[in-house]
């Protein structure tokens, strides 16, 4: 399935105080950004749509323009609250993969133009514009890591004065009908809160509604690109806050999005890992349990090895310890056994692996018992003997040397008779 384009312009009003900042930003007079992603190499790239200059033909700042605009009567401050939003700012969009399926830098400058364009409407003409620039110097890292190159993230910068057209009457006279008052003066206002209002009334459908002044100028924008025989992308979507965020954190939350996806697939491909471990981990486990198997086997063998003048087996304290614990192992193993067949038995699904579990232990202790089976014969054939037999190996201290002895006493005895 194709990826998606969406077209947006954000819209954000500022006071007097941040002439500096977006000029800063916009017309790359800082010596570092907090934008990590900015390119400084490539801001020769970056292309002005319109600039204001001084009579020396140095470029005004923001701030001198603006105050120019007063000076010429061309907008007004009249009404104007000291704390109001004086300037603003349109940010035209669309997300860096449409314009690099596209050729990447020129297309982008074709498509700005035309946004150009519909930005002079919007703002009523290029005299209310401070700056308009399009940036072609800020990289797109998640996209560039994504495609193993450099992707740059196109977009136009439009700073410019909202002013809504405001007429003064003089005073209404006594009966005089209101629309007889006569027009004392029509001023260019600077008013960004009347030029973009909060709730609109439009006609949809037959039906009144309150839109966003915000919602119908991403609404232009789409149209007027269509129209203008671009396409490929989709409007932005509606109600989103998009049309009041600064870029830089438009693309932090594009970023935020891919780092989202990235940490699903590592999160899958972890749980894949885990499951490794977890199967891995069993079966060295199960190794384990085998050497030991291994180890108490060879033990088993041993037993029984010496004995003594009568033909005795003699045990150390630690062999009958040890032969007692696998002796109780044996007998274990066999409830064991029992409740892997019970389990087997009333499994309906694939009893592969139980079934080979059950014959190893059975096997193991088969083993087991084999090793161990003439003592065990001994203790049901004569239990009190027995007992009696370990109990007096177990209380004697332990023997060393014994076989060496053994042999001398029973020559010595030859010797007396």
């Amino acid at each position: 399935m194709a990826k998606s384009h969406f077209t947006v312009v954000r819209n954000q009003g500022y006071g007097g105080g941040e002439f500096n900042t977006r000029e800063r930003h916009n017309e790359r007079k800082n010596e570092s950004y907090h934008n990590g992603d900015i390119i400084v190499d490539r801001a020769h790239l970056n292309v002005h749509y319109h600039q204001n200059f001084r009579a020396d033909g140095t470029p005004e700042t923001y701030e001198e323009t603006y105050k120019r605009l007063l000076a010429d009567g061309k907008i007004s401050e009249k009404w104007l609250k000291p704390d109001s939003k004086i300037f603003a700012e349109l940010v035209f969009d669309v997300n860096s993969e449409y314009f690099e399926e596209r050729g990447g830098y020129d297309y982008a400058r074709t498509f700005f133009d035309e946004a150009y364009r519909l930005a002079m409407k919007e703002v009523g003409g290029e005299d209310f514009i401070l700056s308009a620039v399009l940036h072609a110097d800020e990289r797109n890292k998640v996209l560039s890591e994504t495609l193993g190159r450099d992707v740059y993230h196109f977009h136009l910068h439009i700073v410019y004065v909202p002013v809504v057209e405001k007429r003064e009457y003089f005073r209404q006279k006594k009966g005089e009908p209101e629309s007889e008052r006569k027009l004392k003066a029509v001023y260019t206002q600077v008013s960004h809160a009347k030029k973009w209002p909060l709730r609109v009334p439009v006609e949809r459908d037959g039906k009144t509604i309150i839109v966003n002044s915000y919602s119908l100028l991403q609404d232009r924008y789409f149209e007027h690109m269509k129209a203008a025989g671009f396409d490929g992308f989709e409007r932005g979507e509606r109600g989103s806050t998009a049309e009041h965020l600064d870029v830089l954190d438009y693309k932090i939350q594009q970023d935020k999005k891919r780092a989202a996806e990235l940490d699903n697939e590592i999160s899958e491909k972890g749980k894949t890992l885990a499951e490794k471990d977890k199967q891995i981990a069993t079966k060295d486990k199960k190794l384990e349990r085998y050497k030991n198997a291994d180890a108490d086997i060879g033990f088993v063998d041993t037993v029984g090895n010496r004995r003594d003048v009568l033909g005795r087996v003699i045990l150390t304290d630690k062999e009958a310890k040890d032969l007692k614990k696998l002796a109780k192992e044996g007998v274990a193993s066999r409830g064991e056994i029992y409740n892997l067949q019970y389990k087997v038995v009333r499994s309906n699904g694939d009893c592969k692996q139980a079934e080979k579990e059950r014959d190893e232990w059975k096997g193991y202790h088969q083993t087991l018992h084999k090793k161990v089976k003439h003592y065990l014969d001994a203790a049901r054939h004569s239990p009190l003997a027995a007992e009696r037999m370990i109990t007096e190996i177990m209380n004697n201290p332990p023997e060393r040397n014994q076989p060496q002895r053994t042999k001398q006493r029973i020559k010595n005895t030859n010797y007396e008779r």
